[in-house]
């Protein structure tokens, strides 16, 4: 099991990984949670997949364990910023605009974590590791990113795997259900055991 932190600039090095990603992230989101988003090729994307966000794999090989992209909340394109910061601001139909209890943050040390999933065949007997290689990779990202918080609009059972996890994390937002998906935006606080 390996995991990478794939960019604009380094995807060439990682073959298929990248648009294996996406691949994974249609079957997850389109095809197992029956969201209506936008794909081609057998890829689900966004308006967030920008050179400025980066994607978190876990995998064996070039196959897909589970993924997670971050997005600096300074990230612009057109007008949208990040996906937290733009349901606050009516933008997207799709997530409640009162979902974050503050007014969503502009900062070079924050990013958002978003399209967080473990692929469906990843087998159950290896789940809370993958789970736990996924966030430590998502930490070790951000870090090196600059960012000493990231607010993420995660699965609501967060707090049973934040500590095992090592995460010092608070809720930031109200539970929504997402088609049966209950979420929650969550604040992670890197700040500690920075390298």
């Amino acid at each position: 099991m390996q995991t990478t932190t794939l960019s604009f600039a380094n995807l060439h090095n990682h073959g298929e990984l990248f648009a294996n990603l996406f691949r994974a992230r249609k079957q997850s989101f389109i095809v197992q949670n029956n969201w209506d988003l936008p794909e081609a090729m057998g890829m689900e994307y966004d308006q967030y997949d920008t050179p400025a966000s980066r994607w978190v794999a876990v995998h064996d090989g070039t196959e897909i364990l589970a993924g997670i992209r971050l997005t600096p909340t300074t990230a612009r394109c057109g007008i949208y910023s990040y996906m937290i910061r733009d349901a606050q601001r009516h933008l997207l139909d799709s997530i409640p605009a009162d979902l974050l209890d503050y007014e969503a943050p502009i900062s070079d040390t924050i990013w958002e974590s978003s399209r967080v999933f473990v692929s469906h065949t990843t087998p159950m007997n290896i789940r809370r590791r993958v789970h736990a290689y996924l966030i430590m990779e998502m930490t070790n990202a951000a870090r090196e990113l600059g960012a000493s918080e990231v607010l993420g609009l995660i699965p609501a059972n967060w707090p049973r795997w934040a500590g095992r996890c090592g995460l010092k994390a608070k809720a930031a937002g109200r539970v929504m259900d997402f088609d049966g998906h209950p979420s929650q935006v969550v604040s992670i606080d890197l700040r500690d055991n920075m390298h």
